[in-house]
């Protein structure tokens, strides 16, 4: 599949009403092109667990547009997309292979019984869902959500109740799943560590808006760890974060051309500690890559950005 596999524009969605309302997402947009792994990332609150409802067609949104593989209504294209929420809903008095049978029952033509098996691996067949553990649980729904073949697998903390072990072995699923069929896959996660090395897209949301998104290579790559002596201009940078420690200044700095490096000791910063100066600094400016720009979602990332230190 090509083009986007989600686009927002201006989407917002408040819940309760008058003095009780909430703003969970408030002019949201950003571009998710089809076939990426996007690590969905964000403090507490931030309206990560609202857009993955939306995108999956169990909410509408309160304001704005939201387009999902190509429809204007996510809900018209639910068969072609697979949901995993944080509580992993399953029908408690089932058995697994109950459960697995009935996933088949539910996606005629789609079913991929094999796969479904191989995600749960060795749950034994007739236990009853409410018997078995988190990560038991966790291995079940995402057998279900692979064994439906999705274009689109929307992912909310997959990997929180699973012990490392199997953290890494279904990671290296969904991986696979990607790279064989080109499913989109859009996973929210506060394992930092984790999406590094899995995901190749990022959006990061904030105060219910997109603060960062695009390829995450590029969006490392246009910023810069600086480190020299205290007092030292910055401009023309974008500072996202510094301290001062004595006489030294270390800085996070979105780069605006090239870095004097004869003032500055230059590092590439980690995904991890990019996120976490972002997470530290709310006010921070946008910073979206043109794949993930709809024209209306703030700062676009500039050529000179890329690659300059």
């Amino acid at each position: 599949m090509t083009g986007a596999a989600i686009e927002a524009q201006g989407l917002a969605m408040t819940y309760g009403r008058r003095g009780g309302a909430r703003q969970a997402l408030d002019g949201c947009s950003f571009r998710l092109p089809a076939g990426r792994v996007c690590a969905l990332v964000g403090p507490n609150g931030a309206g990560k667990s609202t857009l993955l409802n939306l995108a999956a067609g169990l909410a509408r949104p309160s304001a704005g547009s939201l387009t999902v593989l190509g429809s204007a209504d996510p809900a018209a294209v639910r068969d072609r997309i697979a949901y995993v929420p944080q509580d992993k809903p399953l029908y408690p008095q089932l058995t697994v292979a109950d459960t697995l049978w009935s996933g088949g029952e539910l996606n005629p033509g789609r079913w991929d019984r094999a796969t479904a098996d191989r995600v749960a691996g060795k749950l034994p067949q007739g236990a009853r869902v409410r018997t078995l553990s988190g990560g038991q649980r966790t291995r079940l729904a995402l057998a279900l959500a692979l064994g439906k073949r999705p274009e689109l697998m929307l992912l909310d903390e997959p990997m929180a109740d699973l012990d490392p072990l199997a953290r890494h072995e279904l990671m290296g699923l969904l991986m696979a799943e990607n790279a064989e069929y080109g499913t989109t896959i859009v996973m929210s996660s506060h394992i930092l560590t984790e999406l590094e090395g899995a995901c190749d897209f990022l959006l990061f949301i904030d105060g219910g808006r997109a603060r960062l998104g695009g390829e995450a290579e590029d969006i490392v790559g246009a910023h810069a760890l600086l480190t020299g002596q205290a007092g030292r201009e910055l401009a023309p940078h974008t500072v996202v974060e510094s301290r001062t420690t004595g006489r030294q200044l270390t800085a996070l700095v979105r780069k605006e051309g090239p870095v004097d490096e004869t003032l500055w000791a230059v590092t590439e910063p980690s995904l991890e500690d990019l996120l976490l100066a972002h997470l530290r600094s709310p006010d921070a400016p946008p910073l979206l890559t043109p794949s993930a720009s709809t024209g209306a979602s703030g700062a676009g990332l500039g050529r000179e950005a890329v690659g300059s230190a």
